[in-house]
């Protein structure tokens, strides 16, 4: 059994992550900011009230865990706002950078020390973050918040492969969710059991990688 930790566990991918991970028997510590029905219903431990952009709630979160120990922490809590060229709106762009870019970084750091040897972080990323792929423009905060968390991505590999730590860059599909309004190429049950079966199979070989769920190296 492991434990795990998942951010924005309430709906969506990270919901069904918990659920998939609680029914093989991991210890899922399920982070939101408000519990669901749904989540609530599944019997794992519950942390809500956490705004991931807050130091102060990232703090009372890392001390929940006491004398703990995590194999794999899931940065899962993201925005999807979008800004067009004529519709830029900074704020906006601001906010999700803060929540998808600097809250993994933060929460990372937070919980570094609990981390154990060959531990994981999974960081769900985008393939709209790459810059080699952008062929459309558009959403501005959305790309630029997670270009931002594959950079810290990859400097987090970097500093925590000296612990046997692995840190991985995930792109869960483009799935239906609130996220992306209900669109999409798949729903958030087979993406999340393609994400689980893919951080599974990943090693300290593959740290700093950018995948796609189904396994393909996606491009910078």
């Amino acid at each position: 059994m492991e434990q795990i930790v998942v951010t924005g566990a309430n709906k969506g991918i990270g919901l069904e992550l918990t659920r998939q991970y609680h029914a093989r028997g991991d210890a899922v510590l399920a982070v939101c900011r408000t519990a669901s029905p749904e989540l609530a219903e599944l019997g794992v431990e519950v942390l809500e009230g956490i705004d991931v952009t807050d130091a102060k709630a990232i703090a009372v979160l890392a001390s929940k865990l006491d004398d703990r120990s995590i194999d794999l922490l899931v940065n899962n809590a993201g925005l999807r706002t979008i800004e067009s060229f004529e519709d830029m709106d900074i704020d906006r762009i601001r906010y999700q950078f803060e929540v998808n870019a600097l809250a993994p970084l933060a929460i990372t750091h937070a919980f570094s020390d609990k981390l154990k040897d060959a531990a994981k972080v999974a960081l769900i990323s985008s393939r709209v973050g790459s810059l080699a792929d952008n062929g459309r423009g558009g959403e501005y905060g959305y790309r630029i918040s997670k270009a931002a968390i594959n950079m810290a991505g990859v400097n987090l590999a970097i500093d925590l492969k000296p612990r046997n730590i692995g840190v991985f860059l995930l792109h869960p599909g483009f799935v239906k969710t609130n996220l992306t309004g209900n669109e999409g190429m798949t729903t958030a049950d087979k993406s999340a059991a393609q994400l689980i079966a893919l951080t599974d199979k990943l090693t300290l070989a593959d740290t700093g990688g950018f995948f796609h769920a189904n396994g393909e190296r996606l491009p910078w």
